[in-house]
């Protein structure tokens, strides 16, 4: 199978689908976490517009997709709130995985708390959002990343996280 051509622009079925998931994923932590308070859940929600508009003004504003149509929508976003940034900020930025601490707390955080919500008061409900969370995280990013990240122009420019994956990539074909 031939390389994939990059998108100029995204088409919106993947703006959609890709939102869709980004939003299920917040909604549904948001309510595990309201078991224990709703300002607890208001306090998580805080946290996730936090490292939106963190990533709209740090990463966006440099990106390829500035003022186009990403995967995410967020380059159109972005433009609208910022001035644009400078390309060689966003591929020649070194990432690592303390980087991505903060989007990790998106799924850590509810996990924590469904968990010891089943454990001190079992409860269905929580019990099936946790598995949704965690099908959702993780086969459900894995699928929208692949279409994201396949047809990516700035990852043909250079990607900070592209490299981060490629490199854990190429250490885990070397210890095999």
């Amino acid at each position: 199978m031939g390389k994939q051509e990059c998108y100029e622009n995204y088409p919106f079925w993947v703006v959609l689908i890709s939102n869709l998931l980004s939003i299920s994923i917040y909604l549904i932590g948001a309510f595990i976490v309201y078991q224990v308070g709703l300002i607890w859940s208001a306090l998580y929600l805080c946290f996730v517009l936090f490292l939106e508009f963190r990533l709209l003004k740090g990463h966006c504003t440099s990106c390829y997709y500035f003022g186009k149509t990403c995967a995410f929508g967020k380059g159109r976003i972005s433009n609208l709130l910022f001035k644009k940034g400078n390309p060689k900020n966003f591929f020649n930025k070194e990432m690592s995985w303390k980087d991505m601490l903060p989007d990790i707390m998106v799924l850590a955080i509810p996990l924590v708390i469904g968990i010891f919500i089943l454990i001190t008061s079992f409860n269905f409900l929580i019990l099936a959002l946790i598995i949704l969370l965690l099908l959702l995280s993780s086969i459900g990013n894995g699928i929208v990343r692949g279409i994201a990240c396949g047809r990516c122009k700035q990852r043909e420019i250079g990607c900070p996280a592209e490299k981060l994956f490629s490199k854990q990539k190429k250490q885990n074909k070397r210890s095999t």
